[in-house]
Formats: structure tokens, sequence, C-alpha cells
């Protein structure tokens, strides 16, 4: 208890206090006895010190030294008996007592030392008796709010009515957990601490304040934490000293109880967050029996076969060697989750789900339009400056063409994956991949040289029976008289050579291959046969 507490003790009537009068909020932790001259070697900080002054009877200067050093050692304050063994205090001590801010107590003296000590103790435990009768009834109250259904914002409510300040809670990316109508301002004023390099870290501390230069506001901040990843702060707008204890008990008892309730409703929204991307992943396995099945679980959540979508797939950059997969998928899941808050903010739907250290990301559009992916483009470069900025890395994106359905959804991821994985092999970062139909060079590259290789055998197997200059100059006019669709004059121009022949070397081309050119399936083939000539040749 505080030192004027104290002597306003019934069972310690007739204290009073004659020194050190501005010093009577010091705390009074425990008591002490002086019964050594040495007890300056044995003082405690926030303790009472009662002595007889026997020790000091003849030396009644060496008061100076001890009031000068327990003011040092940050005691309470010094209870003594006058008029037994000391007439009077020396008028330099009492001096010196205020000018330290150190209470002496004139002690009763029908009161034995033990007496005193003892009641002492008894108002202390009496006191803590009663805060923590008060936290528990305070933290009933809480609870019984939580319990009811009423929610974190009636609890602050309550909280703000209680202590008499205004409100806010925030978490550790500093978004308002609480609704705006609480807001005290304190948010953009920690954006600009940030901004002008001031970082807000986790501590262990039960709170701390700092005051606003620009609105000349002090803030309490108590830390909240949910697990060792997530945390928050319960902002306020006020300074709680922390001799303040009834208040200081009421906040912490309303952290405790915050703290679980965000862990609970962290547990369910996460819950409901694995059963959709669940479903999402057997949908890209193909794990359902029917198209109907399919349509009827995604409207569960809220994905409607009729819309129309554009897919987006993510992926965190840089190297992967360097760290665990337990911190990766750790990360990644972080990153992830907080992106998913981010985007619910946005206007339009977008749903987004993870797959292994890849996140998807589904955009209801309704049409193809240079505003809807210019739309799509602006909110994933938002989310890769919002990535940056709070986690320092960074993160690249690729994009499909328009789905007009959910059902088709399935191709467009292929397609956002394949352009992720078309700008990773650029060995570029941070950057966002549309994509592309490939021509049939980019196709044929896909397959393996040794089949390429058995198709052009194949296709034009009569060829290898003449010379290799002969066999350039038919492939040569076979290429030309394909790619002019079949005009024979076209050719001969083309090859500056006569039309006749254009004819004679393409009767040849045919008494080679077995095959006449005017057959679809033999013109394809050799038009493949002579892209793959080309593929090989390079």
């Amino acid at each position: 208890m505080k030192v004027t507490e104290l002597l306003t003790l019934p069972a310690l009537a007739g204290m009073n206090l004659i020194a050190g009068e501005t010093g009577i909020n010091r705390e009074v932790y425990t008591v002490n006895m002086m019964d050594a001259p040495d007890i300056i070697h044995f003082l405690k900080p926030n303790e009472l010190l009662v002595t007889t002054a026997y020790h000091v009877k003849d030396k009644p200067h060496l008061l100076s030294t001890l009031v000068e050093a327990m003011a040092n050692q940050g005691c309470a304050a010094l209870g003594i008996k006058t008029g037994r063994f000391l007439t009077e205090i020396p008028e330099a001590v009492l001096f010196l007592a205020n000018e330290l801010s150190l209470p002496i107590i004139n002690l009763p003296h029908e009161l034995s030392l033990g007496e005193i000590i003892n009641h002492t103790l008894r108002g202390i435990l009496d006191q803590r008796a009663a805060e923590l009768t008060f936290a528990m009834e305070t933290h009933k109250q809480f609870t019984d709010l939580i319990m009811r259904g009423k929610g974190i914002e009636k609890l602050l409510d309550h909280l703000s009515d209680m202590i008499g300040y205004r409100i806010q809670l925030i978490d550790q990316y500093l978004k308002p957990l609480s609704r705006p109508v609480s807001t005290t301002g304190i948010i953009p004023i920690i954006k600009k601490m940030r901004e002008a390099g001031f970082r807000f870290q986790k501590t262990k501390a039960s709170s701390f304040s700092f005051t606003s230069l620009s609105n000349q506001q002090t803030y309490t901040i108590f830390p909240i934490y949910m697990d060792e990843k997530k945390f928050g702060y319960l902002t306020i707008a006020g300074e709680i000293k922390s001799s303040d204890n009834l208040v200081t008990l009421t906040i912490e008892q309303a952290t405790n109880v915050i703290s679980f309730a965000l862990m609970k409703e962290h547990a369910l929204k996460q819950h409901d967050r694995n059963i959709q991307n669940d479903f999402f992943l057997q949908f890209l396995d193909g794990n359902f029996s029917s198209q109907e099945e399919i349509i009827n679980r995604a409207k569960e959540f809220s994905l409607h076969n009729e819309q129309a979508y554009i897919c987006a797939v993510g992926k965190i950059d840089g190297p992967e060697s360097t760290k665990s997969y337990t911190q990766l998928q750790r990360r990644a899941d972080t990153i992830y989750q907080f992106l998913k808050d981010e985007l619910q903010l946005l206007p339009n739907p977008i749903h987004l789900f993870t797959k292994g250290k890849k996140c998807i990301l589904l955009y209801e559009v309704n049409e193809v339009s240079v505003d809807v992916l210019q739309y799509v483009e602006t909110s994933l470069k938002s989310l890769q400056m919002i990535t940056a900025n709070q986690f320092n890395c960074t993160i690249s994106f690729g994009v499909s063409t328009r789905s007009p359905s959910f059902l088709q959804t399935k191709n467009s991821y292929k397609e956002a994956n394949d352009s992720l994985l078309e700008g990773g092999l650029a060995r570029k970062t941070e950057y966002i991949q549309s994509f592309r139909t490939k021509d049939i060079m980019e196709l044929l590259r896909i397959i393996p040289e040794e089949d390429l290789k058995n198709f052009y055998l194949f296709a034009l197997q009569g060829f290898s029976k003449i010379v290799t200059e002969e066999e350039q100059t038919l492939l040569q006019t076979l290429s030309v008289y394909l790619e002019t669709h079949c005009q024979i004059s076209e050719t001969a121009k083309r090859l500056f050579v006569h039309r006749n022949t254009v004819v004679y070397r393409l009767e040849k081309c045919e008494e080679l291959l077995g095959k006449s050119l005017k057959d679809p399936e033999t013109t394809l083939q050799i038009r493949l046969a002579i892209r793959i000539k080309s593929l090989l040749d390079r």
C-alpha cells in the first residue's frame, strides 16, 4: 500500500507525518526493524523501516546518513519513536527528508515495534486480498460478457466506462480490431512513427506509455498475446500509472479475457478457412464424382458456377535452402493469412486459397476489359507492396485468362501456375506474369527431343533415299507450297522458278512419300515435321 494509506489504518492510529510529505505516494511492500547500526547494508526498495532510534541516540546526526541511504535505495519511509531514546529529530535530518521526498513518520508510544510491523503487514495483506477479490470479480464480469455472446466490442465499451479513457484494440499490423467508433487516433500516429524509423516491438512488459508531440496526448499500451506469432495492442488514450493498482488490475483482467476471446475467434476462422481450402484442393485434384456435386458444394463457399473468374497464383520469392520446410511453410501461412484479411477490405469479392507454399486467388469478374485486367493487376501490385512493407520480402504472381464458370477455373489455375513458372524461369522477382497462348514452336519444345526425331523420320522417311542437296531443295519447295495454301503459281513466284519446276518437284515429293499431297492428314504431318526439323537444327 502507499504511505498515505498506511497512515489511515485504524490499528495504527497516532502515527503522524513529520517530514517528506511529497513522498507519501511511495509504495510499501514490506516492513523491517532497525535492530543494529549497520542496517544500511540490508535496506530494500519499498521497505518501511521502523526504529526506536536507540543506536543513534548519542549520534543523531547519523540519521542524515540513514535517510540519504534509504532514499537512494528506494525505501518507502522511516518510522521513528521520538521521546524515548531520541528527544527530537534534528532539523537538518527533517530538511534532508523533505528534499529527498522520503517520509519520516512519528510512531505512537503505546504500540511496540512488533505490533506496528504486524498491523502494517496485516494492512498490506488485507489490501492485496481486496485487490485480488476485485480482480476476480472484474475478470468474472468480462468473462460473462464474452460467454453471453456480447463480444469484444461490448467488453471494450464496459472497460472504457470503468477506467474513464477511450480505447482502441489493434493487431500487430496496426489494423483495428474494434469498431471505428472507439478510435482514439493512435493508428495514424503509430504509422507516422514507423515511417520515421520507430518500431513497436513485441515486449513482455505488462504495459508502456509514450506521448505524441503532434497532439500532446499520452497513450498507454497493453500488449495482448494470442500465440508466439500473433499478438495485438490494447491502446488507451491516457496515462495509466503503475501506482494505479486497481485500474491496472482492471485492464489486465480485460486483456486476459480479450486474449482468450481472440484465440477462440482465430481458431474458429482458421477452421472454416481450412474447410474451404480443402474443398478447392479436392476440386483441383478431381476428387469429386460429378459436376453437379462440385457446383452444389461450391455454393457453400459463395463460389457460383455461373460466375466468371480470373485466377492468380502467387509464390514468395527467394531461395528456399536457407530455411527448413517447417519454417518456410509457417512463414508462407502467416503472409497468406495476412493477405486474405487484406483482400476482405476490397469492394469486389476475391477468394484466396493455399496450396503448399503457393497462394491461389480467384477474382470474380463480369467481362474481360481493360478496366478489369487493370483492376486485377493493380490489386496484385498492392499485395506485393504490402508484403514488402510488412514482411520484408517479395511475392510474384502468374495470372490466367478469364474463365467463364467455376468449373473451368481448374484450367485457369493451370494457366496461372504456368505463367508463374514462366516468370521464374526468367529469374525475375516481384513480377506479375500474364498467361499467353503458346505457339506451335513452344508446344514442340515441351515434347522430348527423341520423340520429335522419331516423328520427323516417320513423316519424311522417303527423303532419306536421296542426297542431302536434293533433299533440301525438295523440302524447301514443299514448305513454301504448304505455306501458300497449295498455290503453285505463288510458290513458283516466291522460289523464283518456273511453274513447271514446282509441279515436277511436288510430284517427286509425292513419289518419295508414297502419299498424295492432297490428303490433309499428310500435309499436317509434313508441316509439323518441317517445324520440328528447324527446331532440331537449332
